[in-house]
């Protein structure tokens, strides 16, 4: 199955980078094909500019081949950083019936409000499928910093652990999906737009 890992942070280098380098060793052990959409410096021009089509096409084609999705969001104000949520309004129908996985990176306790609001509205007109679980990454500086399972790490260990297994529900859900997709009941002509 091919994946595709899009990190929402702008910034260069930044911990939700860290986050998604681990994500994508993970998901190679499991012998899976990754692709990284690293939104640093927020490449992509605001939803609606003229010249979206040719800086949009390399975008489309990875989402296009990805069978399932991880999205990583730092908390930025308790928000969404507005560059992942224009990557979504940029999405035609690239991420229609493909499962992801929600993963939030908070510096510090937080990381709870970028789940809801991903749930809430990154998905109607692209009809991507967040499954159930999601990941939040607490306190990131001092996680995954390395691939060691270290039970002294508690918090550590446990993100580790928790990750791995939502990582394997995605896996089933990425395969369970291919046959949605060709079943050709998920109408995308007459009814191009979520309700």
């Amino acid at each position: 199955m091919k994946y595709a890992i899009i990190i929402g942070s702008h910034r260069k280098g930044s911990q939700s980078t860290k986050v998604g380098k681990y994500i994508a060793n993970e998901l190679r052990k499991l012998k899976e094909t990754v692709t990284i959409i690293d939104l640093a410096n927020n490449p992509l021009p605001l939803w609606g500019d003229a010249s979206i089509k040719k800086k949009w096409a390399p975008y489309k084609r990875k989402l296009q081949q990805a069978d399932a999705l991880v999205v990583i969001s730092p908390e930025w104000g308790g928000m969404v950083p507005s560059g992942l949520k224009n990557l979504f309004l940029l999405c035609g129908h690239e991420l229609a019936h493909k499962p992801a996985l929600i993963v939030t990176v908070s510096a510090s306790r937080g990381g709870a409000y970028p789940v809801a609001e991903l749930r809430m509205s990154s998905y109607k007109n692209n009809y991507l499928c967040y499954i159930p679980e999601h990941i939040i990454v607490r306190d990131v500086n001092d996680m995954l910093n390395d691939t060691k399972l270290d039970e002294t790490n508690k918090a550590d260990f446990y993100l580790k652990k928790r990750l791995s297994h939502a990582l394997g529900v995605l896996q089933e859900y990425a395969k369970a999906f291919v046959r949605i997709r060709k079943s050709k009941k998920t109408d995308m002509k007459d009814y191009n737009f979520g309700m």
